[in-house]
């Protein structure tokens, strides 16, 4: 099998696995109880909370777990829209997020916000021109991802938050579900972060929000006491010490990994050159673990089923979007034949040079199989 839809969802790191064994069977106790067993479990909750938060230098940052990037977008999203409503009732967001965003603040505008959508430069970066003269004094918050899902575009951030500075009413919220493990992320830049394990060799059901400590937030799950006052239930110790170690060891090589999988992107994208049917979407500003490229004439569903045969996983754009083309690609080239029929590669740096080989010689067929029948 060739997996290349690590953005989708990546395969379990064995070591992951065994963390979360070794915690299931070792720490039965529940980290709220007041037993022997409940103070155990309490002990490695805070252990494994403080290494999260030495590894990505958390300085006056909140982690809150989660059941993934889609719950924590939610109670930003929300959290900041009912906490902050008497201040402002204006958000902005980019063509380029996440469902768990756009559905959001759908979901808010239904009731009485305000949601801009920042135009993009021909790169797919957000035109900050343009960002400045949406942010006002109504502003609340700003939700903009490190790297988008789709193309794989990494906005600059630490410009956006200085001109978010200039208002301070107004909170930035980064998607960094595509981002951790992947680049460097300084999270000074930043007031809010998420991310979800099942993106870095983790496991599907526990993710971040990372807040910083001086702000305050409604909750979006209330019950009884936690890892935190923002969010209630058991705390699910064996995938917090899961995430723990995912963490770990996602983020030990960052630099070297980049340069691997830029390789691995390279051979690929040289060779999708050739096709003259083939529209490579990523930009330049794109990051390597993403190949967004579309086929003229032949419908993206036909041709990662074809694909799927040769038992290559590849997808047509993010698994959590909503409609016949993609809104991403649509943003940057204004094209929805493009749009309608992008498809995505995402890599990771445990895929081989031998695996991008297989798949440029198995493309080959395929494209001349599906254009010329």
């Amino acid at each position: 099998m060739i997996y290349f839809d690590n953005s989708a969802t990546t395969i379990p790191d064995d070591r992951v696995l065994d963390t979360f064994n070794k915690t299931s069977i070792n720490y039965p106790g529940n980290a709220n109880s007041l037993h022997s067993l409940g103070i155990k479990s309490k002990e490695l909750e805070s252990y494994a909370t403080s290494k999260i938060g030495k590894i990505l230098d958390l300085r006056n940052k909140e982690i809150i777990y989660t059941s993934g990037a889609t719950e924590s977008n939610n109670m930003v999203l929300k959290g900041i829209a009912s906490k902050y409503k008497s201040r402002g009732n204006h958000i902005i967001i980019s063509p380029l997020e996440h469902s768990s965003v756009t559905k959001t603040c759908s979901y808010l505008e239904s009731k009485g916000f305000v949601i801009s959508y920042v135009k993009l430069n021909s790169d797919g970066r957000i035109d900050l021109e343009d960002f400045k003269n949406l942010i006002n004094d109504k502003t609340i918050l700003v939700a903009i991802s490190l790297v988008d899902s789709e193309l794989g575009i990494k906005q600059d951030i630490k410009e956006i938050k200085k001109i978010c500075d200039n208002y301070p009413k107004c909170y930035l919220h980064v998607d960094g579900t595509q981002a951790i493990g992947k680049i460097d992320i300084d999270f000074d830049d930043m007031d809010f972060f998420s991310m979800s394990g099942h993106k870095i060799f983790g496991l599907k059901g526990i993710g971040l929000l990372i807040k910083k400590d001086s702000i305050v937030i409604d909750n979006l799950i209330h019950g009884g006491k936690s890892t935190t006052e923002y969010r209630s239930g058991t705390p699910p110790l064996p995938l917090i010490t899961s995430l723990m170690r995912a963490i770990e060891l996602v983020t030990a090589n960052i630099l070297d990994n980049y340069d691997y999988v830029w390789k691995l992107n390279k051979k690929i994208t040289d060779s999708l050159k050739k096709y003259d049917n083939v529209h490579i979407n990523s930009t330049e500003k794109s990051i390597p673990y993403i190949i967004n490229f579309s086929i003229k004439g032949v419908k993206p569903e036909t041709f990662i089923h074809a694909m799927e045969e040769e038992n290559i996983f590849i997808s047509t754009r993010s698994a959590c979007s909503i409609g016949d083309y993609s809104r991403a690609v649509y943003a940057v080239y204004k094209d929805k034949d493009i749009a309608s029929s992008s498809i995505r590669i995402s890599l990771s740096y445990k895929n081989t040079m031998e695996e991008v080989l297989e798949f440029n010689k198995i493309f080959d067929q395929v494209y001349n199989k599906l254009l010329l029948r």
